[in-house]
């Protein structure tokens, strides 16, 4: 097998709309393990992020040349891998409906000492509709409006599911004994 050298995000990009197979090949490579880490999260199951994975790869490769450029590929790809998780979640009829809630965001303090297992076993046992809020919020970082749109939620329901989310999580917690 020959040798690719790395390109720059504009060199893939160009090769990949030019549906050059090593060039896509090394942009699923570049983004695969990130991206399986977020689909898992947002669906909770390993074989749905499969499948997540897969199908968020083949749209990228299809529709590469209808990316703007106005943002990182990476954040490109994270955005499409999301929308691909929610509407397998919704095939499948695993994401539960969001109940529109008129909460305030409130700080939760959730200590110094979280080991990551119990966090990430924790963060899985949440309802869906939670999961997915809590993860696109805080872990991948994206605001309220961008998680509303996403979801075709109000912002106020983003900031409630949050709310409900981080008060599920620190009962979660404490059946793992972990206090804070």
């Amino acid at each position: 097998m020959p040798i690719i050298k790395s390109m720059t995000e504009t060199e893939l990009i160009d090769a990949c709309i030019r549906q050059e197979r090593l060039a896509q090949k090394q942009m699923y490579d570049r983004y695969c393990k990130a991206m399986y880490t977020l689909a898992y999260r947002v669906t909770g199951s390993f074989e749905l992020a499969d499948e997540v994975l897969q199908d968020a790869f083949l749209s990228i490769f299809r529709n590469i040349s209808k990316f703007r450029r106005e943002s990182t590929l990476g954040a490109w790809i994270k955005t499409i891998v999301v929308r691909t998780a929610l509407k397998q979640l919704k095939k499948k009829q695993l994401f539960e409906p969001i109940e529109d809630y008129k909460m305030g965001d409130r700080f939760v303090d959730w200590g110094n000492h979280l080991d990551a297992e119990y966090l990430e076993k924790a963060i899985n046992a949440l309802p869906e509709g939670y999961r997915a809020v809590f993860v696109l919020i805080e872990i991948e970082g994206y605001a309220h409006k961008e998680v509303a749109e996403m979801l075709n939620i109000s912002d106020g329901t983003s900031k409630s599911q949050l709310f409900y989310a981080k008060r599920k999580l620190r009962e979660l917690l404490k059946t793992y004994g972990i206090s804070y």
